[in-house]
């Protein structure tokens, strides 16, 4: 089992000696998780109304939609962070969208 809090102190100190700036955010922000935002919705627009009967065909139909996305979509979705960060530091931690 890892010691959590060790390695919290640890990165922590790390942080420190390099004068990172902590930025406080809501415990799980969808709102900053790039899964949450940018791939989940176009994923569940895709999958819409199929049917699948084996999970076989399901991971086929994801692996298949995952291969063709193109890299730009990935790059759109972290780029995005940005912004996301910023608007998260102008409201304090709060949620970006309400």
């Amino acid at each position: 089992m890892f010691p959590s809090h060790g390695v919290a102190n640890l990165t922590q100190q790390w942080l420190q000696r390099y004068g990172w700036e902590i930025l406080p955010h809501p415990a799980h922000s969808p709102d900053l998780a790039p899964s949450d935002f940018h791939l989940f919705g176009p994923l569940k627009r895709h999958l819409g109304g199929m049917a699948f009967e084996t999970e076989d065909g399901l991971i086929s139909e994801l692996r298949n939609w995952f291969d063709n996305l193109d890299v730009d979509f990935f790059r759109v979705g972290i780029n995005s962070l940005l912004s996301r960060w910023q608007k998260c530091i102008d409201l304090h931690g709060d949620y970006v969208e309400k």
